[in-house]
């Protein structure tokens, strides 16, 4: 008893000092900085600012000493002193060029010093990305899966065009990562139908029994008046947070030695609290994490028990190699094990894809996932981090995993997709939806789609029950965009071919003028096998343009301008910025006025170059 009391007694002694100190971290602009890591100096100690830049941590004494670290920013140290509140502003950090990406054939290869570019580099393509610092040296080994831009086909030879759809918005907020880093994007880095769908639209919701609407429009194209663009828009059916189903959920999270930078694993424990937040009583979570080996960390619990979730999270520290294959593995199992008829049974992935470990390839993780969505479960993707950032792994992750694919550099971002965007995050109301448009070869001399390079399909496809397609969420928006070269313009981009041998060039045609398209979808339900097919006719009629054409097209004409796209003809930085101040509408979130800073900060960077 006396050694216990002697025991009690030195505790006390050891923590009379302690006490929280708290404050809010801005930037020198006044604005709160989300995500930021505040670590008390030689200590595992630490915590991160919420939405909203507050954060509170427990100190020894008054000469302990805060780290505030964030990507991006110079790291600030303060002593604690006697302050129980201390405010920090941070300073936005200068980033140096230092290295280059060497991209060839199907992926970007790893940085190599300018030095060494010189010697053999041959007719590779170069573009700057920011490096990825580490152990005192600068690395960068990003991959992005090359794209070969649509380019126009003529209807006579390819009256149809057939694609999948997709919600996926990675390349968007990947592409403002780079632009606010101070450098433009690789071309391969930007998807422009991502960017397009990164933003929703003011689309008719739907009334009848199918779980999307379908809106279309035909107007003059911005960067071309010869040409057309006509406008293909879904607006999935929006369903309210109590009526969704009853959901299961596994956390699939990389806790690798990668995952250590500020932007990764306390980014992402930070983003996955708000997905917490929004969980109810009849949800389950679960949480699997993986480095060199994967394991179950949280066993299912229910929703309303966010307390022992967080509390998980808090626990999370990064370190090892990456299991990926096993981590994917295992996830699957335990939501397989915890299957909710009718529900939504999903593994949300959060990580840089940087897989090392047993199945790696993008080839054996396309095998991989594509075993795993016959289980009926589907998947989230939630990219973190720069550097060793492994795009191309992951778009395949989401794309053949009947799923979506997200990239997160920002708690404003992860407030976004997980919980402004929730229901169409985490919730399907249609898969496998495809779209297959006839062009009308009277009125319509060519045609190419802007964007889905790695989402198109064969035409066959399109009535094949078997063949995968892209995933629709609750209250999703989809748009797609075709530029369209009307009969009787000359162009060169219409390209002639030799005359054919055994059949006749010469061809009768007989679609009437009234209609320039007719657009086909197939979708099933979320449990379903056979699809269901609807269709609609696209008049003929050139039609001024709403702010839903102009803000598309605005932002696909941003995207071909950092790709350097051939199409893009005179388009300037100051046109686009002009159609979107025109087309900026609704703004609530202010996700297009941020838009319109990314084209005037990348038409200054342009400039320099």
């Amino acid at each position: 008893m006396k050694q216990l009391i002697i025991l009690l007694s030195t505790l006390l002694a050891l923590n009379v000092n302690a006490r929280y100190v708290n404050g809010t971290v801005y930037d020198e602009s006044g604005q709160t900085l989300a995500g930021v890591n505040v670590i008390i100096k030689g200590t595992s100690i630490g915590t991160t600012t919420d939405i909203n830049g507050f954060y509170s941590i427990e100190v020894a004494s008054e000469e302990s000493v805060l780290v505030f670290s964030f990507v991006g920013y110079e790291t600030k140290k303060m002593k604690v002193g006697k302050s129980k509140v201390l405010d920090v502003t941070l300073k936005a950090a200068e980033l140096e060029l230092q290295e280059v990406v060497v991209a060839e054939d199907a992926v970007s290869r790893p940085m190599m010093q300018r030095s060494k570019l010189a010697k053999g580099a041959g007719n590779m393509s170069m573009s700057y990305a920011p490096p990825y610092y580490d152990h005192g040296q600068y690395h960068n080994t990003e991959e992005y899966a090359t794209i070969h831009e649509n380019g126009f086909k003529k209807v006579l030879d390819n009256a149809l065009s057939t694609f999948s759809i997709d919600v996926d918005a990675a390349s968007y907020s990947n592409m403002r990562r780079f632009i606010n880093n101070g450098q433009l994007p690789p071309k391969d880095a930007v998807r422009i139908e991502e960017m397009i769908n990164y933003f929703n639209y003011d689309y008719e919701n739907p009334t009848g029994k199918d779980p999307f609407s379908i809106n279309t429009e035909v107007a003059r194209a911005p960067w071309n008046e010869n040409h057309l663009i006509a406008q293909i828009g879904l607006q999935g059916k929006k369903i309210e947070l109590e009526n969704l189903p009853a959901s299961n959920i596994v956390f699939l999270l990389d806790v690798s030695g990668s995952m250590s930078a500020p932007n990764k694993l306390p980014l992402l424990k930070s983003a996955f609290k708000l997905l917490v937040n929004e969980l109810r009583p009849q949800d389950k979570v679960s949480i699997v994490v993986y480095a060199g080996a994967a394991g179950v960390v949280l066993e299912p619990t229910d929703g309303n028990d966010k307390k022992k979730i967080m509390a998980a999270l808090d626990r999370l520290q990064a370190g090892g190699s990456t299991a990926g294959g096993a981590g994917i593995s295992l996830a699957y199992k335990l939501a397989k094990e915890q299957f909710v008829e009718g529900g939504n049974n999903r593994v949300v992935l959060a990580t840089d894809g940087d897989f090392n470990v047993g199945a790696s390839s993008n080839a054996s993780m396309e095998r991989l996932i594509e075993e795993k969505r016959e289980d009926g479960i589907f998947l989230t993707v939630l990219g973190f981090g720069m550097g060793n950032y492994k795009d191309s792994k992951m778009e395949i992750l989401a794309d053949k995993g009947n799923g979506n694919y997200a990239y997160i550099d920002t708690m404003k971002e992860a407030k976004k997709v997980l919980v402004n965007e929730f229901g169409g995050t985490m919730f399907t109301i249609a898969k496998d939806v495809k779209i297959q448009v006839e062009f009308n070869p009277a009125v319509v001399q060519a045609y190419r789609l802007i964007g889905y390079e790695n989402r198109l399909l064969n035409d066959e496809d399109f009535n094949d029950d078997k063949k995968d397609a892209g995933e629709l969420g609750s209250g999703h928006t989809v748009t797609a965009l075709y530029e369209i070269i009307p009969v009787g313009v000359e162009s060169d981009f219409v390209k002639d071919i030799d005359p054919l041998k055994y059949q006749s060039k010469d061809q009768k045609v007989t679609g009437s003028t009234d209609e320039l398209l007719t657009v086909k979808f197939r979708y099933k339900e979320p449990d379903g096998t056979k699809s269901k097919l609807i269709t609609q006719v696209v008049e003929n009629e050139i039609q001024k343009s709403s702010d839903n054409l102009d803000w598309s097209m605005a932002v696909a004409g941003f995207g071909m301008l950092l790709r350097d796209s051939e199409y893009k003809n005179d388009l300037s930085y100051d046109d686009v910025i002009s159609l979107t101040k025109s087309s900026k509408g609704k703004d609530a979130f202010g996700y297009r006025a941020e838009f319109i800073e990314l084209v005037d900060l990348a038409s200054r960077m342009n400039k320099r170059q």
